[in-house]
């Protein structure tokens, strides 16, 4: 590895008001978690959480597109919920589980590809289905389908909101096209490329003997969606780095002796903040990110701290090391050309500023 690749890979991109569609998606989080709290019911918190990534879709999109495309999310959650909740209801196997989840998630990657979905890929629907369906027990079917249908009702109005802040009126708007430009055979590829990853991951984080082996198929399909090859071993990379740095910062918090409202804050702030640079470096957020996702498990199901972060840390290692093999194996012949021709300009590129 150049010293070119490692500065791109810490480097962060120019802010672009991050900090609106983070307020607007902590607010999408926040909401639930503290009726939740109120009703004592912190047992759908996972459902909920779920349901409010519908808030992360279409980030600076035109108001128009906005509620299309999280309407189309929602959906898709929900979908990926009840899967989850049929899989921990039905208590098929954690084999079973691992193959549903990661049909889950290439469908899910399909779909969002022809909707135009951002961010792009199945990861969501595979941490959504993967998490509630490994859950030992689970609260009756219909009340955790309501906790996650509300938060993402509620998350498709706080998108419409976030317009009176600016979000996709003024400043940074994200472009929507008109069409997904991709072939069948491409979608067909993309689809068979996530499911692949995820059942791979899901098999060897399985085998691994640790918990949550859904947190290997979600590293392995974290990188898939980047728009290009180096730009998927970047986030590899950075998916391990910041899982680790981000493991240290769950520890620290899981040791000052957390209650039920105190880790709801935490998931709210750390939302905010990983909404707030991951479009910057990925990595980074990673820090955020890594800990959000302990807290939400670790509320509805609380499980020994020790156990769930070793967890994290194997099960995203494994994960990532099969994205990262998987990325290579199947790149084309206009990717491996383009790598070819890439690799000496980053060197000469390095010497010339070794020398200056």
């Amino acid at each position: 590895m150049t010293n070119g690749h490692i500065r791109e890979i810490v480097s962060f991109a120019p802010s672009k008001a991050d900090h609106i569609p983070a307020i607007r998606i902590a607010a999408s989080v926040a909401v639930p978690l503290a009726v939740l709290l109120l009703l004592g019911r912190v047992d759908l918190s996972i459902y909920a959480s779920f349901g409010a990534f519908t808030s992360i879709y279409a980030r600076q999109e035109p108001l128009r597109d906005r509620l299309r495309h999280q309407s189309q999310a929602a959906a898709l959650l929900i979908a990926s919920i009840g899967v989850g909740l049929a899989l921990a209801y039905l208590q098929p196997g954690p084999w079973v589980v691992i193959l549903v989840c990661a049909l889950v998630g290439g469908v899910g990657a399909m779909i969002g590809l022809i909707l135009t979905l951002r961010p792009p890929g199945g990861l969501f629907f595979i941490f959504a289905s993967g998490a509630v369906g490994s859950m030992p027990t689970t609260p009756p079917v219909l009340l955790a389908l309501l906790a996650g249908v509300g938060a993402a009702a509620w998350s498709i109005l706080a998108g419409m909101a976030g317009s009176f802040l600016g979000e996709g009126r003024r400043g940074p708007v994200a472009p929507v096209p008109a069409h997904h430009g991709q072939t069948r055979k491409q979608i067909l590829q993309r689809g068979l490329m996530f499911f692949g990853a995820a059942a791979i991951a899901g098999v060897l984080g399985q085998l691994s003997g640790l918990s949550h082996a859904y947190w290997a198929m979600v590293a392995a399909v974290a990188p898939i969606a980047a728009p290009n090859v180096t730009a998927r071993l970047y986030k590899c990379i950075q998916r391990i780095v910041g899982t680790f740095g981000g493991i240290l910062i769950a520890a620290f918090l899981f040791s000052t002796g957390l209650h039920e409202w105190h880790m709801a804050v935490y998931v709210v702030i750390l939302q905010f903040l990983a909404e707030a640079y991951v479009m910057r470096n990925y990595g980074f957020a990673m820090f955020f990110v890594t800990p959000l996702a302990l807290m939400m498990v670790q509320l509805a199901h609380p499980a020994s701290p020790t156990e769930i972060l070793t967890a994290r840390m194997a099960e995203t290692a494994i994960g990532a090391a099969v994205g990262f093999v998987l990325i290579l194996l199947t790149r084309t012949p206009a990717e491996r050309e383009a790598d070819t021709q890439a690799m000496p300009i980053l060197r000469h590129s390095d010497r010339k500023k070794k020398v200056s």
